[in-house]
Formats: C-alpha cells, structure tokens, sequence
C-alpha cells in the first residue's frame, strides 16, 4: 500500500466522485480539506502552476491533478 494524501475541498464532484470511487479504502487515505487548511491550499497552488485544482493527490511523494481514480484505488489497495 502506498502512501496517499487527498486535497479536496467541499462542493468539488470530482473530489465526490473519487470518494465514492474508493469509499472501501478511503480510510486508508489523509484527507486534507483546502478550505479549511491553507498550508494544503498552498501546497495544492504549488504543484497547479498557481491554481487550488483539487482533487490533488500526493501518491509517495509524486503529486497528480485530478486523476483517474483508478489509480488512487490501486496505490490504497496496492493491487
């Protein structure tokens, strides 16, 4: 399993959609809510050339804009 951090923000479908996507899993996932966090927020603006994209997914390490949820399942299950 590899190691996963979530920037989302309420309101956001994709942010809705990849946690329906992973709903067994999620927990295995830190969530970070950009509202609420503004070092998350200036993170989320560092790797989106300035923008608050979410959702932002760190997989060990390595950052992704809005990905094929997929993806974030298979780094939660390692499978």
């Amino acid at each position: 399993m590899s190691d996963v951090t979530i920037y989302w923000r309420p309101g956001c479908g994709f942010c809705a959609r990849l946690k329906d996507t992973i709903s067994e899993v999620s927990d295995n996932a830190t969530w970070l809510n950009i509202w609420q966090d503004e070092d998350a927020a200036a993170f989320v603006r560092s790797v989106n050339n300035g923008n608050e994209v979410v959702p932002t997914v760190v997989i060990d390490g390595q950052a992704h804009t809005n990905p094929d949820p997929g993806l974030v399942l298979e780094a939660l299950t390692g499978s």
